[in-house]
């Protein structure tokens, strides 16, 4: 049947002041794209939780006046979500965080990527990259 076809939305990259604030604006994007997309509601419940942890964890790191910038990217069976802020020095999250834990039992993949400068004075770039897969019976 023609209208029974997945049709994801295009990828959608969302920028913003690296703060408090940023956190419930990328919860939010993930939560509607999931939706939208169809995925179950824990699905749905997972990636926001996962996008509010690694945010959470990544704008502590960032330096002062920088952006969190998060690349949604939405497939058929999993969402794959990039957050990254530019960062003072050489940043690392802590693997063995409770924070970090949350974040591997929410998603079914989590990397940590950084990205060091180009030349010297440039910014270190941090980012997580975090997949949460579709579950059971999409939403109606």
């Amino acid at each position: 049947m023609p209208g029974d076809r997945f049709d994801p939305p295009e990828d959608v990259e969302v920028r913003v002041p690296a703060g408090p604030r940023a956190v419930i604006t990328m919860r939010t994007v993930a939560a509607d794209l999931a939706a939208r997309a169809e995925f179950t509601l824990d699905a749905v419940a997972d990636l926001r939780m996962a996008v509010d942890e690694a945010c959470s964890s990544l704008i502590t790191l960032a330096r002062p006046d920088t952006r969190l910038t998060c690349t949604f990217n939405v497939h058929e069976e999993h969402i794959t979500v990039t957050a990254s802020v530019l960062t003072t020095g050489a940043e690392r999250l802590d693997t063995d965080s409770f924070g970090w834990r949350v974040l591997t039992t929410l998603a079914s993949d989590v990397r940590m990527l950084s990205a060091t400068p180009g030349q010297d004075g440039d910014p270190f770039r941090l980012a997580l990259r975090l997949s949460v897969e579709r579950l059971g019976t999409p939403l109606s």
